[in-house]
């Protein structure tokens, strides 16, 4: 199984009279949604934040973009894409779920949803009790398969900057009960932070994109037999354009350092054989 992820894209309305910004977000978006499109992957991802404001104009527009007819494209609920309408209405555009799990012979893929619904003074990340009771489900479901979760915000403490104020999902939610359920292999993918991170923790590992805006690229992930490897793509020649964009987009900071290490950016994750006795137990 091969998965491709995109970081937070932030793609945005604009004041179309100022002289070569309509020109740079053609330029910027549409070539890196081919670049995306046309590589082959099982699933495309986006990890949130796939608009600016989440506006109607802004989700027709990018979903025009991204339309494919032989791509299963899944989009994470981000942040920014729940600003400006009710998570139904985002939704009821899309035709995306809110959370949703999907278990293959290879791993089990569960989707969260861990945005704020119009609150743009408060971008940290938030579920429900019942969000939270079927993803422990999903956990203990999972068994000793691997299991890939995605997410729009980090889990606190893990990825660089999750530490932040508002930096992840909220410190009071305590992930680590849940997470500390899985038995083999876990796998935890986010975006948020605008920065490249990859971290391992107990048995599982963190792996966070930085802003598509500021790192034109995506993360390859392959689900192997004895392994997953993760890599990144970059897009290139795109930063020209990125910097026009930078300058005339509001509720955004760029990250000049999002590329992050070059340890951030490729990793292997072995997949540890189940001994007889393990499966016995089960």
């Amino acid at each position: 199984m091969k998965l491709l992820l995109m970081g937070d894209l932030h793609y945005h309305e604009i004041d179309t009279t100022i002289p070569g910004l309509p020109e740079a977000r053609t330029a910027f978006y549409q070539t890196l949604l081919e670049q995306f499109l046309n590589t082959d992957a099982d699933l495309h991802i986006s990890l949130g934040d796939l608009t600016n404001f989440g506006s109607a104009v802004e989700l027709q527009e990018v979903y025009d973009l991204l339309w494919h007819e032989k791509r299963n494209f899944v989009h994470v609920l981000g942040n920014h894409d729940l600003y400006s309408q009710t998570r139904e209405q985002v939704l009821e555009i899309t035709g995306q779920e809110r959370y949703h799990a999907i278990d293959t012979d290879t791993a089990t893929l569960v989707f969260l949803d861990t945005a704020r619904e119009m609150n743009t003074a408060d971008w940290s990340g938030w579920m429900d009790e019942e969000q939270l009771q079927w993803l422990e489900y999903c956990v203990e479901k999972s068994g000793t398969k691997p299991l890939l979760v995605f997410g729009h915000h980090p889990v606190y403490q893990t990825t660089t900057r999750s530490e932040m104020d508002k930096g992840s999902i909220h410190p009071s939610i305590d992930m680590w009960r849940i997470l500390n359920l899985k038995q083999g292999t876990g796998v935890y993918f986010n975006g948020h932070t605008h920065v490249n991170s990859i971290v391992a923790q107990n048995n599982w590992t963190f792996v966070q994109l930085s802003a598509a805006l500021d790192q034109p690229g995506f993360r390859v992930v392959d689900l192997e037999d004895e392994q997953i490897r993760i890599s990144t793509i970059d897009v290139m020649f795109l930063e020209e354009h990125a910097a026009i964009l930078h300058q005339h987009i509001s509720h955004y900071g760029h990250n000049p350092n999002a590329r992050g290490l070059d340890t951030d950016r490729q990793h292997n994750i072995p997949l540890a054989t189940v001994t007889a006795t393990a499966e016995q137990s089960q």
